[in-house]
């Protein structure tokens, strides 16, 4: 039961940090749609100006992932703590982290900016982030 709690709890927890970097990330009075055909533009510079914002748009999206799988716990086995970085391509993003004990489970989730955290950061956060970097 507790682990189904605590996977409940992850779940809640990604859906609203995607509601918040979406909202964050979203262009202030401007909304993109699905393109129609019909209404992509027809001249050369107007598809350059397209294209580029496209680009701009794509390096918010969290697209630098990576997961550190560890045992938090001497007495606990099978690798089943873990840290996910999920970043964009300035390093923002999260660091969202699960201690698997005997008895218990904690989630716990840190904003990283610029690829450092302004919250004290483990070993595996730290590692997670690393390996998100390339």
């Amino acid at each position: 039961m507790p682990t189904a709690l605590a996977a409940l709890a992850l779940l809640v927890a990604l859906a609203a940090l995607a509601v918040a970097v979406s909202g964050r990330r979203a262009p202030q009075g401007r909304t993109r749609r699905a393109a129609d055909p019909g209404d992509l533009p027809q001249d050369a510079r107007a598809l350059r100006q397209e294209v580029a914002a496209l680009k701009a748009e794509s390096g918010q999206a969290l697209r630098h992932l990576a997961v550190v799988r560890y045992d938090a716990f001497t007495d606990t086995g099978g690798q089943l703590s873990w840290s996910l970085a999920l970043l964009d391509d300035s390093g923002s993003g999260v660091v969202v982290t699960s201690i698997q004990g005997r008895a218990e489970s904690r989630t716990y989730a840190k904003s990283v900016a610029d690829w450092t955290s302004e919250a004290q950061l483990s070993p595996e956060e730290e590692d997670a982030i690393s390996h998100a970097r390339g």
